[in-house]
């Protein structure tokens, strides 16, 4: 990605190379494999730096949108402070009912925004019902033929939701973002991963 610097002032991206009229000349598309960055830089056109180093994971954070800077010689493209998403949800309020922006359906008080911790937890909900869903013909068939459930099977569904409950408390009682983040963070030990928040027990086959 390339910029067009005019009096120090950005006043157009390229994308891809292309022809271009810069001034009273026109210049073919090949310049950009051709040219040096200096020569390049002679005409107004700069290459674009990319800082990543503001962005955080989108799993945890809201990144702003880049914003772009010619200084220095040099066009730079960067991300300003992440926000870390709200871990709680957040309601329709008697403003936004004042202000018309509560939906028809809605109430003030109703959920307006899921929090970070109840998504996280809706996500381990559909993966216990994915491993229990495993088992499941066990139960139908004891209730439509009375066929006893091997103890096994009745262990590893016990042992499931005992460690969905330790793994749903972990996220409810985490303090903040980082803590968050720290529970699902793989470490590995004597070339085992692992992570705080654990796994679900899976069903030796």
């Amino acid at each position: 990605m390339y910029a067009i610097v005019t009096n120090n002032e950005i006043t157009k991206f390229i994308n891809h190379p292309k022809s271009m009229v810069i001034g009273d000349v026109q210049y073919p598309a090949k310049i950009f494999q051709l040219w040096s960055t200096s020569k390049l830089n002679a005409i107004g056109i700069y290459e674009v730096v990319f800082d990543d180093s503001n962005k955080k994971d989108e799993k945890w954070y809201i990144n702003t949108n880049q914003s772009y800077d010619f200084d220095g010689n040099k066009v730079t493209a960067s991300y300003g402070t992440a926000t870390p998403k709200a871990h709680e949800d957040t309601t329709w309020s008697q403003q936004d009912s004042d202000d018309g922006d509560l939906p028809d359906d809605k109430s003030v008080g109703d959920v307006k925004t899921r929090g970070l911790k109840y998504n996280l937890i809706q996500t381990l909900k559909q993966q216990v019902a994915g491993e229990l869903a495993n088992t499941d013909w066990y139960i139908t068939r004891n209730t439509e033929k009375s066929t006893a459930i091997p103890s096994a099977i009745s262990t590893h569904r016990d042992a499931v939701r005992t460690k969905q409950a330790e793994m749903e408390t972990a996220i409810t009682n985490a303090s903040d973002t980082p803590a968050l983040e720290t529970l699902y963070t793989y470490t590995t030990t004597d070339s085992v991963q692992s992570r705080p928040l654990g796994e679900l027990p899976i069903l030796e086959s």
